[in-house]
């Protein structure tokens, strides 16, 4: 047994460190007549964060972005919760600037994005003193930037999928990406499209049954701009994204409904309801860089202005509502529908600038010194029914000093960033006597330092152990504010954020091993204070969904994975030995295991257990064949939820074959094969009533995805650093600093 053991970590040390060797060859570059061509690694672990490739992995990029997030090992995705890696609340950005949205928002953003259009995802568990502090518990980076080249080039990528439940659906996703420099500027323009039919069963204790046909739409286009100027180069960005989604609801449900259309004399009822909801989303973004340059490359000077704008619109229309009141069955009610039930919007702006400069310094072994500046403003509205019901208003201005060294052995990183917040605005709302009253919001207005500290010991080549410790803020999201409710409105529900949440502190503490990248294993451990929670409760017959303050509970993670090369089965060790590893040509599995538990005062929570394994099989003719499993263990708590079902539990098989001198890939695939991807909550609220919450998307697909690169002309054609929301660094695998 302990020979074995032995044996698989060896290997899997081995298989690593092999593919490390592979991703030091040099890019795309003809030496004698022979090309060496970079390989991408599929996870790397990094003492910061882990980076998860999509551009070369059929079984994540082969839907949309969300389908491909989910599939991520130690990543929990949810639609009560939102996200969290490692148990850590991810703050999701694109292209290394916050998108600024969570929950139903953000799953409709990021089901709008064809996966193939990422390059790669990093996770940032440790954010340093250069990122702002409003980074939260952790970051996950979401990296589309493409490569161009001196002539025009050009890859296209498709996708289409099919589910068959009650009906048949086809899901459709298509991107262009257009590269090309000529002798004054280098130009870039990524467009796309997706269409997504889609169903949601639901049902919400025993108030509201429902179903709801779903079509989304989206488009996005991607502009980049880049000037050489001597050694400095200034960059310029323009992206749009744009979804319009319809909803088509039919419930039943058990409520309060006005007896002789008297309003204010609500009885007991059950009903059937015809709805239909439509959201139009538009988001702009535009940067500027400019980035100085030095003799000494490991010197940087950069500036940057920033402008972001989003436009939301939320309606709701109710066809046809009829029943009977529960006093009475022979007293009915009947309505022949009512337009604009619910009519919301919101506009977002937001402006900052900022300044990040980098040098080299004699420290210890060697070292360098960071420090910068931002200042930044946001204006958020909420509109319902005409009337501004939230006006709020953020100034931040921060700047951060950072120093890394190293000795000997060890690598040392000793920052700190100091923030200052200007919070304020107006809320309006109907009382209880139905009077508009307005209320100012409860202001933030605070100046903190957030330190941050890490050591790593180099036991050996790509072999360390790594402490860290930072403290950070998440500002409460835009979605968790707006008062406004912009998913379904029936009479069993009510749906409303929380203009008055309060910022989260948290203090976040991690220690790893890791090996050979892919291999680690760590404990972490977060302890928040104001830490933003869903609540789900009933009172009487009506359901309350709200956002609210948990004065202070504690993530503990603990987490491992392993890679294993099916050969250590089949070949002795010796010979095993003399292998020369390619991932791209083997057979190996990944596992991932990670324990979580939530402890949060006056709530008895049990820790779940996320399970996952990956497996790459080589067929004949080079067709690889990819499997991925996920679980995540059910009677556990998860903030103030219990899961009664796994939040995950989906089996996934990709197929994948490479021709034209690997130009085109096609992919044919099968997610959710055995349909066990459903979520069923019990809520367990501070105050109230819990209730039982589950819901069931059409999650078992079939389809086929192709990916077609255009060669250039020339193959000694210079390639020029990624000008498509490039933010700040130009290091590969370094996330772009962040806003």
């Amino acid at each position: 047994m302990k020979k074995t053991i032995f044996v698989l970590s060896v290997l899997g040390s081995m298989f690593t460190y092999a593919q490390e060797k592979t991703n030091s060859q040099i890019k795309e570059k003809e030496i004698e007549g022979v090309i060496l061509t970079k390989t991408k690694k599929a996870v790397e672990q990094k003492a910061d964060r882990t980076i998860f490739d999509f551009s070369e992995q059929p079984q994540l990029n082969n839907g949309n972005v969300l389908e491909g997030i989910k599939k991520l090992p130690g990543l929990v995705s949810t639609d009560i919760a939102g996200m969290m890696y490692q148990g850590k609340i991810l703050d999701v950005y694109l292209n290394g600037r916050p998108l600024n949205i969570t929950s139903n928002e953000l799953n409709s953003f990021l089901e709008g994005m064809p996966a193939n259009s990422v390059d790669r995802i990093e996770v940032i568990t440790q954010p340093g003193a250069e990122f702002p502090a409003t980074s939260g518990g952790a970051i996950m980076n979401i990296i589309t930037n493409k490569n161009a080249n001196k002539y025009l080039t050009a890859t296209y990528s498709g996708n289409y999928s099919f589910t068959n439940y009650d009906k048949f659906r086809s899901r459709t996703t298509n991107s262009l990406n257009l590269n090309a420099r000529n002798k004054l500027f280098g130009w870039q323009l990524n467009v796309g499209q997706n269409y997504r039919e889609s169903m949601l069963n639901g049902q919400q204790d025993e108030l509201l049954t429902s179903n709801t046909d779903r079509i989304a739409r989206g488009y996005f286009a991607k502009s980049g701009l880049t000037f050489d100027l001597g050694q400095d180069r200034l960059l310029v960005n323009y992206d749009i994204y744009h979804n319009n989604n319809d909803n088509y609801t039919l419930s039943k449900g058990h409520g309060d409904l006005p007896f002789q259309n008297d309003p204010k004399d609500l009885r007991e009822a059950f009903y059937n309801s015809s709805d239909a909801a439509r959201t139009d989303n538009l988001r702009q973004e535009a940067v500027a860089t400019y980035q100085k340059r030095f003799a000494d490359k490991s010197q940087k000077l950069d500036f940057q202005f920033g402008y972001t704008r989003s436009d939301s619109k939320f309606a709701q229309d109710n066809f046809s509502q009829d029943g009977y009141f529960a006093f009475d069955p022979n007293q009915t009610t009947e309505s022949n529908g009512q337009k604009d039930v619910l009519n919301n919007k919101s506009v977002m702006n937001i402006a900052n600038f900022k300044v990040d400069y980098s040098q080299p310094i004699k420290l210890l072994d060697g070292g360098k010194v960071s420090f910068g500046g931002l200042y930044e403003k946001q204006d958020y509205d909420t509109e319902s029914f005409g009337i501004t019901n939230l006006d709020y208003q953020r100034q931040t201005a921060s700047t951060y000093l950072e120093f890394q060294a190293k000795l000997k052995k060890f690598d040392f990183i000793l920052g700190s960033r100091a923030e200052n917040y200007d919070i304020s605005g107006i809320t309006r709302f109907f009382d209880k006597d139905g009077k508009l009253t307005q209320a100012d919001l409860i202001p933030f207005n605070k100046f903190k330092l957030f330190p941050n500290a890490s050591v790593q010991y180099n036991l050996m080549n790509q072999v360390y152990i790594a402490a860290n410790y930072n403290k950070k803020i998440s500002l409460p999201s835009i979605s968790a504010l707006n008062p406004n409710n912009v998913t379904f409105s029936g009479p069993s529900t009510e749906v409303t954020g929380n203009p008055n949440l309060q910022p989260t502190i948290f203090n976040n503490y991690e220690i790893k091993i890791s090996a050979f990248d892919y291999a680690f294993i760590g404990y972490s451990v977060s302890s928040a204070s104001n830490q933003v929670a869903q609540i789900i409760r009933k009172d009487g017959r009506k359901l309350f969904n709200e956002q609210v303050n948990i004065s202070s509970m504690r993530i503990h993670n603990f987490n491992i994975g392993l890679p294993i090369p099916f050969m250590v089965f089949s070949k002795p060790l010796s010979e095993i030995m003399k292998f020369n590893f390619n991932p791209d040509k083997i057979n190996f599995m990944y596992l991932y295991a990670g324990y979580q538990k939530h402890e949060i005062d006056n709530l008895n929570n049990k820790g779940f257990w996320i399970l996952n394994a990956m497996a790459q099989v080589i067929l004949p003719k080079d067709i690889k064949l990819t499997a991925n499993y996920s679980y995540l263990t059910p009677k556990a708590g998860y903030f103030y939820f219990t899961a009664e079902k796994p939040f995950n539990n989906s089996f996934d098989l990709t197929l994948t074959k490479k021709f034209m001198d690997n130009r085109l890939t096609v992919s044919v695939f099968a997610n959710d094969i055995f349909n066990g991807q459903v979520m069923q909550v019990r809520s367990n609220p501070p105050s109230g009533t819990p209730v039982v919450i589950s819901s069931k998307y059409d999650t078992r697909n079939f389809g086929l995805s192709i990916n077609y690169k255009i060669p250039t002309k020339n193959k000694l054609a210079k390639e020029d650093a990624n000008i498509l929301n490039q933010t700040k660094k130009e290091d590969a695998g370094v996330m772009q600093q962040a806003q």
